[in-house]
């Protein structure tokens, strides 16, 4: 099938997932936070179906189709060890009958653990890039691919965190199921890792409506994201008119923050809802921090977009400290 973006132009697309995802109110959590109790509401792609679910689901969509048009036998994605859009793309290449190829930072690690156990799973080969930044991972990747290609595969190489164009209409189909649901939502909080998931969402919902909080994945979030919203819509949306909070990513992508972990307490104990420490819980970090500083106030129909990342926790060194903590709380026994 194929899907416009809006305008003129169409893009491939395969149907991986299971649609629409639930919206589910947070009475609980809302109140916690200090809106109303019918304020807030759970958008749950993390119950996407696809091999543990998440937002990358929406994005393989779109990439995946482009890559069974043009013929592709391997699929190769990247990201860290941990990697959920590299999970992700393991079950979508599985449910398509291609090959993966994951090409990981990092020397690997002594045992397999959170998303790498499914990635052994689903039977994905991995590759490891060694310490190395950015440009070192793109390097690793380029090398792998063309090894695969010299053996005569038919090379797709899946772009860092699914956000390019085609990553992107994920979320625009994304922003317009969230409408369909909830046509007066005022406020869309979401992560914003490589910037894909928001700038779909910014070209549906329009850019005041969704507020993105960095993570600290990349340092030119605001210009990628306006890039993609330009990609996918007609309009131009500038950097500067995008809602987005810089002040969650602590001291860097992956690093648990005192916030995050709060939040990721809160979700668990006020609604049984599991973040993940990496995305989902700085998201939410940044949007009590909103509702502390007034942008967003009480009365106000407000979205969490859940993105996923569930096997992550597993994998992360903070999980089992952070649970024990929790589990002594006389609070959260309380709750």
């Amino acid at each position: 099938m194929t899907v416009s973006d809006g305008g003129s132009a169409t893009a491939p697309r395969v149907l991986l997932g299971t649609w629409p995802t639930p919206l589910e109110a947070a009475p609980r959590l809302s109140a916690h936070l200090g809106l109303r109790p019918g304020d807030l509401w759970l958008k749950r792609d993390d119950l996407s179906g696809l091999g543990g679910g998440g937002n990358k689901v929406r994005k393989l969509e779109f990439s995946c189709g482009q890559a069974l048009n043009r013929g592709a036998t391997v699929l190769v994605a990247s990201g860290g060890a941990q990697s959920n859009y590299a999970r992700l793309a393991a079950a979508a290449g599985r449910r398509l009958g291609l090959k993966v190829v994951l090409v990981l930072r990092g020397n690997g690690p002594r045992g397999r653990t959170g998303n790498l156990s499914l990635d052994g799973l689903l039977g994905a080969r991995v590759v490891w890039a060694g310490d190395v930044d950015a440009a070192g991972l793109d390097l690793a990747v380029a090398a792998t691919a063309e090894e695969l290609t010299e053996q005569g595969e038919r090379v797709e190489v899946l772009p860092f965190g699914g956000s390019d164009r085609n990553g992107a209409l994920g979320y625009l189909e994304g922003g317009r199921e969230l409408h369909d649901q909830l046509p007066d939502v005022e406020h869309v909080v979401v992560a914003g890792g490589s910037g894909g998931t928001m700038a779909g969402l910014v070209a549906a919902l329009g850019a005041e409506r969704v507020l993105g909080v960095d993570v600290g994945a990349v340092a030119d979030l605001p210009a990628r994201v306006a890039a993609l919203v330009g990609a996918v819509s007609d309009g131009r949306t500038e950097a500067s008119a995008l809602r987005l909070r810089r002040d969650q990513a602590g001291a860097g992508y992956g690093i648990l923050t005192p916030a995050a972990s709060s939040a990721l307490e809160a979700a668990a104990v006020c609604e049984g809802v599991i973040l993940d420490p990496v995305y989902t819980a700085k998201a939410l970090a940044g949007l009590a921090a909103a509702v502390a500083d007034g942008d967003i106030r009480p009365g106000r129909r407000t979205v969490f977009v859940h993105t996923g990342g569930l096997p992550g926790l597993f994998g992360h060194e903070v999980a089992g400290e952070l649970a024990a903590r929790v589990a002594q709380s006389p609070d959260a026994r309380q709750s």
